[in-house]
């Protein structure tokens, strides 16, 4: 009987086991790591989710709003873990969820964007609720809803690769680099740290999946977290030091990694390049990205026809200017003039004339941004009334006659049987594309020597990163309106610039509004907010372009920095409704104006 009752139990546990085993056998099967990071991103996405329909929505509905700052506080968080994720693979998404506060016109595509999601909200949130905006609050947060559906139906549904993975947590960090220690997506709440130290907690448990606990990157990331968390205060934050100490060592780390691992993928041409270690690598910009032309053969050709051809007098009207005449190598390829005369004698150009060096790490060009590439720039200039006032096909002829240029552009163009107008202003364009130089004593500062930076420049960039909001316009390290990281679109602002100094009248060029008009797309109804915009241009090699702004009316660094410290035109006075600038001031001391103004100098090119 005995020996009977313990077959039965033997035979009750294997049914028992076997039970298991076949229950077992329709569970999730042993996933990639690839498939862990979708899913727990999805994760991630649904409590967000849940948290806006359960918190933060019924907050406003409540019509109290005691507790609307905290709430929405932690909604950006729940977005920080999923930031890195969503940006890299569902970048217009992402937009509709924490896009800028403003319209954007995307000209390659003649749309015109409306802002939505955390950003908007934060106006009416910060730095006082507004009660009274909770219909347009919670309107957002149906967008932000919606949209995040969409991220979930991505990343349930399509699958990423682990090269895709390691290039979205280089970026992620770079992101950072550039716009979350800025206060760019967080102008008023100002929570830059803590969120920042969100999404390295995500990317390192994302990570994981690839490296053991105690790997170096995993310490790394634990290291800039305790910095980031143990410095939340904004205006105090030493920015050079957690890049130069955190962030580079960490996008070095996970570069290293991804080549250890061998992770290969699609070659994205891309402004910055994606095998690089940290921002400031030497080669990390593509000259070359935004050129119409995939074959770049005959370069170092070119490039030599190219700064022939921009001392070329014959390409104007009047046989006596050239690209160099407004130009001057010894002036950063600009000229210290409020604006250059033009051809006629009777006036002057429009505008004041711009640097050319790293011209080429723009998708647009012009001020107003009415040219896409170089060679189009080029061409513009040469057939403008007032700068050249040319005829390019007919200056072609004498060009041909005097053979001046012909074993030159045999060399550049071997496969060209005559010199055509496209070779020309290829030529032209590749030259400017060699003046990429991102070589300054700041640039050396972050790849790890000290002494290539005094105290005061270091404490001038820390503030014109953080309190003095120069940052949140002119991004790192380019420090132009080219958006990083991915460095697609190009930002235009409104500052309301006056026509004269400390004048109440704004200058009557509208920049970007006319480019726009001349699409024949837009309403003109459309397009005020665009009205007196124009291209953020890069403060590097500042020191030597003087004077400043479109219309050249400030003669000094210091002029410039009142002006933005006192709020813009609108701070100073002017009655315009669509300065994208803040109004408010910035309250900066004289000591760090000072400070900042000495950064900028550390900017010049060698």
């Amino acid at each position: 009987m005995l020996k009977k009752k313990y077959s039965r139990v033997i035979l009750a546990f294997a049914l028992v086991v076997t039970m298991c085993e076949g229950l077992l056998s329709f569970g999730p099967k042993n996933q990639t790591p690839e498939e862990k990071i979708a899913n727990t991103v999805c994760q991630d996405i649904d409590a967000f989710s849940q948290y806006i329909s359960d918190t933060l929505q019924p907050a406003i509905l409540s019509r109290s709003s005691q507790n609307w700052q905290a709430y929405f506080l932690e909604a950006r968080k729940h977005y920080k873990k999923i930031e890195w994720a969503a940006e890299y693979f569902t970048y217009a998404t992402a937009r509709l969820i924490n896009g800028a506060p403003k319209t954007e016109a995307e000209l390659a595509g003649q749309t015109i964007t409306q802002p939505s999601g955390l950003q908007v909200m934060e106006q009416y949130i910060f730095p006082l609720p507004d009660t009274a905006a909770a219909p347009l609050l919670l309107q957002q947060t149906a967008i932000i809803l919606e949209n995040l559906q969409l991220l979930k139906a991505y990343f349930s549904n399509i699958p990423i690769a682990s090269w895709q993975i390691f290039d979205a947590a280089k970026l992620e960090v770079f992101r950072m680099e550039t716009l979350g220690i800025t206060g760019f997506d967080n102008p008023l709440s100002r929570n830059s740290m803590e969120e920042c130290a969100v999404s390295l907690a995500a990317l390192k448990k994302v990570l994981s999946q690839y490296v053991s606990p105690n790997d170096n990157i995993q310490n790394l990331f634990h290291k800039s977290i305790v910095f980031l968390s143990a410095n939340k205060d904004f205006n105090s934050f030493n920015r050079a030091a957690f890049i130069r100490n955190y962030a580079n060592p960490l996008t070095a780390a996970i570069e290293s990694l991804r080549r250890k691992l061998n992770l290969q993928g699609y070659q994205y041409n891309r402004l910055l390049r994606q095998d690089i270690f940290t921002l400031f690598d030497s080669n990390a910009f593509n000259a070359d990205a935004y050129s119409p032309f995939i074959n770049q053969e005959n370069k170092a050709a070119k490039i030599k026809l190219g700064g022939a051809l921009f001392t070329e007098t014959a390409f104007s009207g009047n046989n006596k200017v050239s690209c160099a005449s407004c130009h001057h190598p010894g002036n950063a390829f600009a000229e210290n003039m409020i604006k250059h005369a033009n051809i006629g004698g009777t006036g002057s150009i429009d505008r004041n004339t711009p640097s050319l060096i790293n011209a080429a790490l723009q998708p647009q060009q012009f001020y107003d941004q009415r040219a896409e590439t170089l060679e189009s720039q080029v061409a513009d200039v040469m057939h403008n009334p007032k700068e050249m006032n040319g005829d390019l096909n007919a200056a072609l002829k004498n060009i041909i006659a005097s053979a001046k240029y012909e074993t030159m552009f045999t060399h550049a163009f071997p496969e060209k049987k005559s010199i055509d107008s496209a070779s020309v202003t290829e030529a032209l364009a590749a030259y400017i594309r060699s003046l990429v130089k991102l070589n300054s004593r700041f640039d050396e500062y972050m790849q790890g020597n000290d002494a290539a930076l005094t105290s005061e420049e270091v404490q001038g960039f820390n503030v014109f990163m953080g309190k003095a909001q120069c940052g949140t316009c002119h991004y790192m390290p380019l420090f132009s309106g080219v958006f990083p990281p991915k460095y697609i679109t190009q930002d235009a602002e409104v500052l309301a610039v006056p026509a004269r100094p400390k004048g109440k009248i704004i200058d009557p060029d509208r920049g970007l509004f006319t480019t726009l008009l001349r699409y024949n797309y837009y309403d003109s109804t459309r397009l005020l907010e665009f009205d007196h915009a124009f291209k953020t241009l890069s403060v590097r090699n500042i020191s030597q372009t003087a004077p400043y702004m479109h219309n050249g009316i400030y003669e000094t660094l210091e002029e410039v920095m009142e002006f933005y410290n006192n709020g813009g035109g609108v701070g100073e006075g002017l009655q315009v409704l669509n300065q994208s600038l803040s109004s408010e001031k910035l309250n900066l001391t004289p000591a760090e104006i000072k400070a900042v103004v000495a950064f900028m100098k550390s900017l010049d090119s060698r």
